[in-house]
């Protein structure tokens, strides 16, 4: 019998009942008995069956979507924005700090470290001249903590204040502590190569974490044996790389992701509407629907989305082309918005119109990994969701202590499932133990029932034959 997957820390739950049993069985001596060693692993195999088959059941509903935040990446390389990782840090200092001797210092890093004093209210963020430079010495150091703020909520505060300047020769004054003091274009340049800065680090998998990019093939792959007459399975993703594209190129899946054309691709959401057959070996006329496709939104942009001028044939102005860090035009990556008029813009408003559309149809289903729900805009969706009784949500997550989800907990749904722990929330350990491949369960279920049905036949065979002796 095979030995548990689990940590101790894993959970799996339904409405706050847990359906993992415990991974230790000990005796009151301290020591495991064989016995009980052979009732934990009969019980965690009927566990594990039970899980599987729960989910498995959820894949097969009409409607299901996933989504994937920075946790989701982080076998993979990503770094996680809850602080200012410390390759962009280091990357924005080397740029901006030049000189061996007498260093000279660009006005747009001292304006990237005044939107993280600020952003922050810590007295204890570097912002002066010296107390950067004494931060960029450590930088190199063994043991050297992040910066302990949002990074997005940095761009975001860098954003706000270049809205409220008509162009790049003016200039921002702020009483306060810190005061705030910088030109626009120090400001311009500042979101310019911290957002190319951000960028460079989606570019995953990194070279030492190539073997995760497996779990997403994975993913994908397991998502294809859903049923054919049901909705295309939508991933939304919060994250601005490329590994659900990398994955589905290497799986022969195409991604409908709302870009159309061939040598210059440009945003066009009415493809969303767009679907893929093809013609069946006979001349009578049928159709087949193609297998391999997947839809995938990208709600808060990516990596390889370039701003453009609009024009007749691109009216949004948004193209889609391999990253380039040194692109003339600028990365389209999204900062949390504070203010809901901030994503009314497209491509985020008809993303996230087709995020919400998707979740309050009837029998739809949500598989959260690795998103700590610290943006409202999704949270608010969700809340939505919530009210369609025939709504489920799937959480992810090796620690979900957010308010939100304890608010969740707390009211003890049986629409809410939670996969928490070292492995079960973990996108690897979710895909690989917890999410079926339908086609492997459907037939392991007819071996089953072919295995039961045959010996129904023996025994009544055996029954047949005593009562003719």
């Amino acid at each position: 019998m095979s030995k548990p997957r689990w940590a101790p820390e894993d959970r799996f739950e339904i409405g706050g009942e847990e359906l993992l049993p415990p991974v230790q069985a000990v005796s009151p001596s301290g020591e495991t008995e064989t016995h009980d060693e052979l009732d934990f692993a009969r019980h965690w195999e009927e566990s594990h069956k039970d899980i599987r088959v729960r989910v498995g059941t959820l894949l097969k509903t009409e409607t299901v979507s996933f989504l994937l935040g920075a946790g989701a990446s982080v076998d993979c390389g990503g770094e996680l924005i809850g602080s200012v990782p410390l390759s962009v840090e280091r990357d924005l200092c080397s740029k901006g700090i030049s000189g061996t001797e007498r260093f000279r210092m660009r006005g747009w890093l001292r304006v990237f470290y005044l939107a993280i004093r600020c952003t922050s209210r810590n007295v204890d963020m570097p912002v002066t001249r010296e107390q950067i430079l004494a931060r960029w010495h450590q930088l190199d150091a063994k043991g050297v903590e992040p910066l302990k703020v949002n990074f997005e909520q940095v761009l975001e505060t860098l954003h706000c204040w270049r809205a409220a300047l008509p162009d790049a020769e003016c200039r921002l004054r702020v009483d306060g502590v810190p005061s705030i003091d910088v030109k626009g274009s120090d400001l311009a340049s500042c979101l310019d190569y911290s957002t190319r800065s951000l960028a460079a680090t989606c570019q995953l998998p990194t070279p030492e974490k190539q073997a995760g990019i497996a779990t997403y093939r994975t993913l994908v792959r397991k998502l294809l044996t859903r049923p054919l007459n049901l909705k295309r399975v939508n991933i939304f993703t919060l994250n601005y790389d490329t590994l659900i594209e990398q994955a589905s190129d290497a799986t022969g899946v195409v991604l409908l992701d709302g870009f159309v054309g061939t040598q210059r691709r440009v945003f066009r959401p009415e493809s969303y509407e767009q679907d893929l057959y093809f013609p069946a070996e006979t001349t009578e006329g049928h159709v087949h629907r193609f297998d391999r496709v997947l839809h995938l939104y990208k709600l808060h942009g990516s990596i390889t989305w370039a701003s453009h001028t609009p024009s007749i044939d691109d009216p949004y102005g948004i193209r889609s082309s391999v990253f380039n860090p040194d692109g003339e035009h600028p990365v389209l990556i999204y900062p949390t918005p504070a203010k809901y008029g901030e994503t009314l813009g497209l491509p985020y408003s008809e993303l996230f119109r087709r995020f919400a559309s998707a979740l309050v149809r009837p029998q739809s289903v949500l598989f959260v990994i690795g998103y700590g729900f610290g943006d409202e805009h999704v949270n608010s969706i969700i809340r939505q969701a919530l009210a369609v009784p025939s709504f489920t949500i799937v959480i992810v997550d090796p620690r979900p202590s957010s308010d939100f989800v304890n608010e969740l907990r707390k009211q003890q749904d049986r629409r809410v499932w939670i996969a928490e722990g070292p492995t079960l929330g973990k996108i690897a350990g979710f895909v690989d133990h917890v999410l079926p491949d339908l086609r492997d369960e459907e037939i392991r279920k007819q071996v089953l029932e072919t295995h039961k049905a045959v010996d129904e036949i023996r025994i009544s065979s055996y029954g047949n034959t005593c009562d003719d002796g």
